[in-house]
């Protein structure tokens, strides 16, 4: 896709070059608020096929599940893991654990992100103000507005997060996993938001969206803050966003 691109531009987008990685972030984030996310708003806000089809869908994933009790009461833990106060205490503990270890820079790395990206969630449902899903058979409550899901959005940011400060101290397989899992994690989180009738499947799907443009964003603003320090340019999606922490984490 680059080739087509003048020399210039793709000097810019080159990993390789001062500032490339951080500008492909960047990029990277404003595509998936400008395309996606957008045309989610737009779907909700007009009342769109795609927002018509959300009222049917909770209401069958609803039904599929509310004779189960031991599948809402799996459901239900899984969606306590994304709730703001077990991802609070998640990052809370591992920005003190980080901190202890001397690398602060990690510490207010989390901190900014996940607090900026609970800001940003709480921010968009007020402005959008969609009601929260009735379907037949409510199996829990759950307060706000529904557009986008907080679950969502702050698990993808906040399990993104962790995933990238402690990437230094895994190889190999053990990074494979952990990757896996965090993205497993992640789209059970959202799917237990369906399941449970909170949520509909287009808030799940922009709260996504909406997270992991924060998190690139929010990335992107932490290795321009890096170069600027002196240090070499990472990648922080392949070796996390301070590979050198790695040996002090590990201690």
């Amino acid at each position: 896709m680059r080739a087509g691109l003048p020399q210039s531009i793709r000097r810019r987008l080159d990993p390789q070059e001062r500032y490339g990685l951080r500008l492909t972030l960047f990029a990277a984030a404003l595509v998936l608020v400008a395309v996606p996310f957008a045309t989610l708003l737009f779907q909700v806000v007009a009342e769109g096929p795609a927002a018509r089809l959300d009222g049917s869908l909770a209401d069958r994933m609803n039904r599929a599940v509310d004779q189960h009790p031991v599948l809402l009461r799996t459901f239900e833990l899984i969606s306590h893991l994304g709730k703001p106060l077990t991802l609070g205490v998640l990052v809370s503990v591992a920005s003190i654990f980080v901190w202890r270890r001397g690398q602060r820079r990690l510490a207010v790395y989390l901190v900014v992100t996940v607090v900026g990206g609970g800001l940003v969630d709480s921010a968009v449902k007020i402005l959008v103000d969609r009601p929260r899903p009735v379907v037949d058979h409510p199996v829990i409550t759950a307060w706000g507005k529904s557009f986008p899901s907080g679950h969502a959005m702050s698990s993808t940011v906040t399990y993104g997060a962790l995933l990238l400060t402690f990437l230094p101290v895994l190889a190999g397989r053990r990074r494979v996993a952990a990757v896996v899992a965090a993205a497993a994690l992640v789209l059970a989180i959202g799917c237990s938001r369906l399941i449970l009738g909170v949520h509909f499947l287009t808030d799940v799907v922009g709260g996504y969206v909406l997270g992991l443009a924060w998190l690139l964003g929010a990335t992107a603003a932490f290795e321009i803050w890096r170069v600027e320090l002196g240090r070499r340019p990472a990648e922080p999606l392949a070796e996390g966003v301070e590979p050198e922490a790695g040996p002090a984490l590990r201690r």
